[in-house]
């Protein structure tokens, strides 16, 4: 079958890798100069199955109310006259009931063990690097009502297989020793030894190369008009290349995975999709050869940030601003990813400035991606992923795989059916 696969970012670029080997003849558009250069570019780093609970859940209103008027509070809305805002917002707070937190904690969970499989497969079948580390992830805690609420949490990842497993201060600090500087501030963790960090613009752009080699074609500096469609069917795709020149290119099967930019190609087809883009931050420090700096990768819960080693660098990221698809760099939540960093490793020494950067994350209100097939029967998407989508994009692209080709997927995962 030929497909077309939009968007080169981690999800996009697995997709297209795991229906290639399915044997599809399989085509890539995409509007970058190279792979993963969007959302995939600089962030947090973690294969973070343990990150599995959802934003909406019961504790959600306290938290918002808390961070209330903040500028660098770790989520951030700004109100806009938006309906898609307003509509996400709204669904967001009927996702916060403790059922439907359970229901999609499990799906979550059952995706990204599944993904962080399959993973690990592909490493040792292409020999990747990417500046990855196989040393767990480490949840900590400086509030006890948030380490009180995380105890509860763990304990129910437990039910859905993760080894997640509670512990106090004095471990945390024996598992990343770098933390002893901030040793009054713990108050207790979680460790999920089976987590993994590294670069996933690393592992995007050698993912496409070996994609390249094995025959799928990648189509960079291309911009996607529209979709067109005829009857029940999306008959092709209006693109224009880096000449500005339009033409249309048509395949038997079509994959959305253009993460934010999802919602609008499939909006004019009569589609709404609850997916919002909520900016992340990162700042990338490049550590001096005497760093105190963890090597264990590593969850601040308090803040919602994420420490992640690469190679001499160290990766901080997290936050969520709603703010439609502004990409301006906010110098005031730039400054706070610094001042956390301080805080926890004040023996931390780095060489030059701090490298910020944002991306807007492909947010759905319950967290659980929306991977399938829509209503044009040779329509799918793979999508929606959030603060997840390197976690869970192995996975999803394998499912997604399967189903194109008429097989059942493995993970048992709500996915969209015609």
């Amino acid at each position: 079958m030929k497909v077309l696969v939009l968007g080169a970012g981690v999800v996009g670029t697995t997709s297209a890798w795991y229906l290639a080997r399915a044997g599809h003849q399989v085509t890539v558009i995409e509007r970058q100069p190279v792979a993963g250069n969007e959302t995939s570019f600089a962030n947090g780093g973690q294969i973070s199955v343990s990150h599995a609970e959802p934003w909406a859940n019961p504790h959600a209103l306290s938290r918002l109310l808390k961070w209330l008027g903040r500028e660098d509070a770790p989520l951030l809305w700004r109100w806009r006259a938006d309906p898609a805002q307003l509509a996400w917002g709204l669904r967001f707070l009927g996702e916060c009931r403790p059922a439907r937190t359970r229901r999609n904690m499990a799906a979550i969970v059952g995706m990204a063990l599944y993904s962080r499989g399959c993973l690990q497969r592909l490493r040792r079948e292409l020999a990747l690097h990417y500046d990855h580390l196989e040393r767990g992830i480490l949840h900590i805690y400086t509030d006890p009502k948030e380490f009180a609420s995380a105890i509860e949490a763990a304990k129910l990842m437990r039910e859905f297989g993760l080894d997640r497993v509670t512990v106090d201060a004095a471990k945390c600090l024996a598992l990343e020793p770098s933390l002893a500087g901030a040793k009054g501030l713990l108050v207790g963790g979680d460790y999920t030894p089976s987590d993994e960090s590294g670069d996933a613009h690393k592992f995007t752009c050698q993912l496409a190369e070996h994609a390249s080699a094995a025959g799928v074609g990648f189509r960079y500096e291309t911009h996607i008009d529209h979709l067109v469609r005829a009857g029940g069917q999306i008959s092709g795709v209006r693109i224009r290349g880096a000449d500005g020149q339009l033409e249309t290119v048509t395949a038997d099967a079509y994959v959305v995975a253009l993460g934010s930019y999802s919602p609008q190609l499939i909006k004019p087809l009569g589609i709404t999709l609850p997916v919002y883009p909520a900016k992340g931050y990162s700042a990338t420090l490049t550590l001096s050869e005497d760093s105190v700096a963890p090597t264990v990768s590593l969850t601040d819960d308090e803040c919602r940030l994420v420490y992640s080693r690469l190679g001499n660098r160290l990766r901080v990221a997290g936050t969520a601003e709603f703010n439609g698809y502004n990409l301006d760099l906010n110098p005031v939540r730039c400054q706070a990813l610094i001042t956390r960093t301080r805080q926890l490793f004040p023996e931390l020494k780095t060489v030059g400035e701090p490298e910020f950067w944002c991306g807007l994350r492909p947010a759905t209100p319950s967290n659980v991606p929306i991977i399938g097939q829509t209503g044009y029967s040779n329509l799918w998407l793979n999508t929606g992923h959030g603060t997840l989508g390197w976690t869970m994009a192995c996975g999803s692209a394998a499912a997604l795989a399967d189903m194109i080709s008429g097989s059942r997927p493995e993970p048992d995962f709500p996915f969209l059916t015609c």
